[in-house]
């Protein structure tokens, strides 16, 4: 008993891994954020839909707000807010990950997180507005445009949930 308690112990103070390789991957989604939107925006004219399936287009549009476009129209402010709250996110994300090195399903999770809302902040600080591409609908019903940031953010926040559940079972 004593024994999985250290390893426990020794997993969450991060003595079993190491920050690099979470750095490693949130790099990784930003660059591939990044890269898609600078296709994006050479390939497509503004708001013009490129149809890919029945179900999904490819669109270059720009929301100024967070998710939803939320805030998107209150004036301009909420690009530093927005701004702010990602580097403060990326800063509390960077020390759990130093500290929860050893965690790895929580780790790979904080890590798609920190590569979304990086490479959202680094729109809002270029351009004032995050770049969004993709479309999906069901006949005239369509979900708000987004991009791989968001995409990773997502993914992220869906494996924090799958994490934590395994987490409490495995403790029961």
């Amino acid at each position: 008993m004593a024994r999985s308690m250290s390893k426990t112990a020794s997993k969450t103070t991060g003595a079993n891994g190491s920050l690099a390789p979470w750095l490693g991957v949130a790099f990784i989604v930003i660059l591939l954020d990044q890269l898609t939107k600078i296709a994006v925006q050479k390939a497509f004219s503004y708001g013009v839909p490129h149809e890919v399936a029945p179900f999904f287009n490819l669109i270059l549009v720009y929301n100024r707000g967070a998710a939803f476009s939320f805030l998107a129209m209150a004036g301009g402010w909420q690009r530093w807010a927005f701004t702010a709250l990602g580097i403060v996110a990326a800063l509390v994300i960077c020390y759990l990950l130093k500290r929860h090195g050893g965690q790895k399903m929580f780790c790979a999770a904080l890590s798609l997180i920190l590569g979304g809302a990086l490479g959202n902040v680094i729109d809002r600080l270029a351009y004032g507005h995050v770049i969004d591409f993709l479309d999906f609908h069901v006949r005239a019903w369509y979900w708000p445009a987004f991009n791989l940031a968001d995409s990773a953010i997502t993914v992220g926040a869906i494996l924090l949930v799958f994490d934590e559940l395994r987490r409490v079972r495995g403790s029961k």
